[in-house]
């Protein structure tokens, strides 16, 4: 790794973990986090849960393993070329999605509504959970055992939650803080009001740019719009018009990679550009002073920042509410509350879950067991559980 900037983070200078552990002769602090996210459980079982499209057929469209690893591809090339730590925009990037349910987002909302009495679902705070408390691995404690850094960097990559006087920040005004907050092990206050890391940021923007990129692919692959269909939209139309007049007679599919491959490209190099920019305007010179910015300063430039929402609109109407994905989505849904609903009743769980949830006190206690328990479901299991209950196997799509 290149040498770091001075308003890198220093893995020589993290705050640490919560459990002591001895030095190792051979990797950072950040590289045994990266290391301790790779072989988790949580980690393997990203390649059986839904992205976007909802295939169990062998097509090829992405999941939340194939997601996580492009966004941590992209989190370190723009780490090195920003001299940042890139073995903690790395470790930041592979556990973001820790905490997604099976049948992506649908999932989430389905959880969220069923545990709406017992304060909500959120998959950042049930990757903090995950990283934290439902791993367990270690013959010594439960969790992963983090540093500091990386908790911090899971739990704020998408800016911080309160404001200094305590007041919701950013969605939350609208959502609420999630239920949890008060839960969290770790070795130091995870801060709330403070922004994260340039590593952490980093590992945000990544997981913006690969959605916008390879929900497009995926699309395109699945028929439900064409290269045509993107050329009055924001972001990938100027860069559709110049492939499409560039190579007018390859294959269609080069021409999808290649319009990904553009992409990709411009936003990277335009984040690392405007970002360059945003830390000398903010005179950062350690990682505190990136804390305190007062903003985020790993961003887009107000014109690509601009044509990255009109892309985003793009992909919602088009895509994302596409009817032959609807179909799957409300299909999904209530397979996760009907699941929910039915270990709510029996405190029918399996293995250690079975324990945990015959423990639990109250009506909360338990509704939190079955969350998690769901919530690190992959998508063949939750349908196999679902069989075995209800003799009936869903067909999506």
């Amino acid at each position: 790794m290149c040498d770091t900037a001075t308003y890198a983070s220093k893995s020589e200078a993290s705050l640490g973990r919560l459990f002591g552990t001895g030095p190792s002769p051979t990797r950072s602090q950040y590289q045994r986090d990266r290391d301790r996210i790779i072989h988790s459980t949580a980690f393997r079982r990203l390649q059986h849960k839904t992205q976007v499209f909802f295939r169990h057929d062998g097509n090829h469209f992405r999941n939340r393993l194939t997601h996580t690893l492009e966004v941590s591809q992209m989190a370190r090339s723009m780490a090195r070329a920003l001299q940042l730590d890139e073995d903690l925009a790395e470790a930041v990037a592979l556990s973001h999605d820790l905490g997604h349910t099976p049948f992506g987002h649908a999932g989430e909302r389905a959880l969220h509504a069923a545990m709406a009495p017992f304060g909500g679902f959120d998959h950042n705070i049930q990757a903090m959970r995950v990283v934290t408390q439902l791993e367990n691995r270690y013959a010594e404690h439960d969790g992963l055992n983090l540093t500091w850094e990386t908790l911090e960097g899971i739990l704020k990559h998408n800016g911080p939650l309160i404001y200094p006087d305590g007041r919701p920040y950013a969605r939350y005004v609208r959502e609420g803080l999630p239920s949890g907050l008060d839960d969290i092990p770790a070795i130091a206050d995870l801060r709330l009001s403070s922004f994260a890391s340039l590593e952490a940021q980093t590992a945000a923007i990544a997981d913006d740019i690969a959605y916008n990129a390879h929900d497009i692919d995926d699309a395109l692959r699945a028929g439900l719009i064409t290269l045509p269909d993107l050329q009055d939209v924001p972001l990938a139309g100027p860069i559709v018009a110049e492939v499409l007049a560039r190579y007018p007679d390859v294959a269609p599919k080069r021409q999808v990679h290649e319009v990904q491959r553009r992409l990709i490209t411009r936003s990277i190099e335009d984040v690392i550009k405007t970002t360059a920019v945003n830390l000398v305007e903010a005179a950062v010179v350690t990682a505190e002073d990136v804390r305190m910015a007062g903003r985020t300063l790993v961003a887009f430039s107000p014109d690509i920042a601009a044509a990255e929402k009109g892309l985003k609109a793009f992909l919602f109407a088009r895509v994302y509410r596409h009817e032959s994905v609807m179909v799957s989505v409300r299909q999904s849904e209530a397979l996760v509350m009907r699941l929910f609903g039915h270990y709510m009743d029996t405190r029918d769980l399996p293995g250690r879950w079975a324990a945990a949830a015959q423990a639990a006190s109250s009506q909360p206690d338990l509704a939190r067991v079955v969350s998690d328990f769901i919530a690190g479901m992959t998508d063949p299991y939750a349908i196999e559980q679902y069989a075995r209950l209800f003799d009936a196997r869903p067909e999506f799509g």
